[in-house]
C-alpha cells in the first residue's frame, strides 16, 4: 500500500512538472509573439516578402488566401480583429485591392487604423494602364510584381516601413533586405539572359489575361491575350476571335494558361488557331501553395521564366 501511495505521489509530481514546463513554453511563445510586430498583408505574395525581410520580428496575418480574387475580397471577422490590432499593414496598391474605394480601405475605415500604420508597397512604381471598352476608359494594371525589378521596389518599401515602425531592429531588416535584393538582382539577370536566347520572332507571350504587361515591356516581349481587364465578359466570342486573328498574323510557338483562370477560353483559342497550350501553367495573381511549385515570390519568378523560356523555345 505504501509503495502504491508513493507511486501515485510520484506520478502526480511528474504531471505537475510537465504541466509547468508546457505552461512555460506557452508563455514563452506568447512573449515572443508580443515582442513581434503584428503585421497584416493584403495577399500571399506580400506575406512572403514581408516574412523574408521581417524574419522573427514579424507575426503576419494575411488577408486574401491563395485561390481567392484579390481584387474583390470580403474580409472575415478574424481579418477585422487582426487589422484592428495590427502594428503595421501592407497592401499592394496599383488598384489591386480596389483602390481608395475598394475593400481594403473600407476595412481600414471600419477598424479605425491610422494612416501612418498603412503602407503601399508599390509606391514609386510607374503604373502601366489597360484600356477599357471605350478609348477614354483607362485602368491601372496591378500586376507589376511579375517584373523582378518591381519586386526590388516592394522589398525596399517593406524594409523602410519596418525600420520606421520598429527602429530597434533596423540592422536586421537591412541585412535581410540586402540578401533578398541580391537574389532579385540575380533573377533580373536570368530574365534578361533567357529572353535574349529566345529567337526574336518567338518572343511573343500569349496569356489569358493581360497580366504580364510590366514584365513584357521590361524584357522586350510582345503580348497577346484574350482579355485585358478582369470583367464578367472574360473569354467572350469577340475576344477569342481577336486573339485567333492575332495568332494567324504571328509565329507564336505556344499559348500559356495561368494557374488562376478558367482554361476553357484558351482551349477554344488553341482549337481554332492550331497553336498548342504549353504543358505547364504559369503564375499571375498568386504564389503557389505551400510545399508546391512557386510557393515563395523568388520561386514564383524563377518558375515563370523557366516555363516561358521553354515554351517560347518550343521545348
Amino acid at each position: 500500500m505504501k509503495k502504491l501511495v508513493q507511486l501515485v505521489l510520484s506520478l502526480t509530481v511528474i504531471s505537475l512538472l510537465l504541466a509547468a514546463c508546457g505552461g512555460d513554453e506557452e508563455n514563452d511563445a506568447n512573449v515572443n509573439n508580443e515582442d513581434a510586430l503584428k503585421v497584416v498583408t493584403s495577399f500571399t505574395l506580400l506575406e512572403d516578402i514581408v516574412h523574408q525581410i521581417g524574419g522573427e520580428h514579424v507575426e503576419i496575418h494575411n488577408l486574401v488566401p491563395i485561390g481567392t480574387d484579390p481584387h474583390e475580397y470580403e474580409p472575415l471577422p478574424e481579418d477585422i480583429k487582426k487589422a484592428t490590432d495590427a502594428d503595421i499593414l501592407f497592401y499592394n496598391g496599383l488598384n489591386l485591392e480596389g483602390g481608395e474605394h475598394g475593400w481594403f480601405f473600407k476595412m481600414m475605415d471600419t477598424v479605425g487604423q491610422k494612416d501612418e500604420n498603412i503602407f503601399e508597397l508599390t509606391k514609386g512604381v510607374e503604373p502601366e494602364y489597360l484600356i477599357g471598352k471605350g478609348e477614354e476608359e483607362h485602368e491601372i494594371n496591378p500586376h507589376a510584381f511579375l517584373d523582378p525589378n518591381v519586386g526590388m521596389i516592394i522589398a525596399e518599401n517593406t524594409r523602410d516601413a519596418l525600420m520606421k515602425v520598429d527602429p530597434e531592429n533596423k540592422a536586421e531588416y537591412e541585412k535581410n533586405a540586402d540578401a533578398y535584393m541580391a537574389e532579385l538582382k540575380e533573377i533580373d539577370e536570368e530574365y534578361k539572359n533567357k529572353i535574349a536566347e529566345i529567337p526574336e520572332e518567338n518572343r511573343i507571350l500569349v496569356t489569358s489575361e493581360r497580366a504580364f504587361q510590366y514584365m513584357a515591356d521590361r524584357y522586350g516581349l510582345e503580348e497577346g491575350y484574350i482579355w485585358e481587364i478582369d470583367t464578367e465578359e472574360n473569354g467572350s466570342p469577340e475576344q477569342i476571335k481577336s486573339l485567333v486573328s492575332f495568332l494567324k498574323e504571328h509565329n507564336v510557338p505556344a499559348l500559356f494558361l495561368e494557374t488562376n483562370v478558367d482554361s476553357r477560353p484558351m482551349e477554344t483559342v488553341s482549337k481554332e488557331s492550331g497553336v498548342d497550350i504549353y504543358k505547364d501553367k504559369i503564375f499571375s495573381d498568386e504564389i503557389g501553395k505551400k510545399g508546391e511549385a512557386g510557393d515563395t515570390y523568388i520561386k514564383f519568378l524563377e518558375y515563370n521564366i523557366d516555363k516561358i523560356y521553354n515554351g517560347l523555345n518550343g521545348e
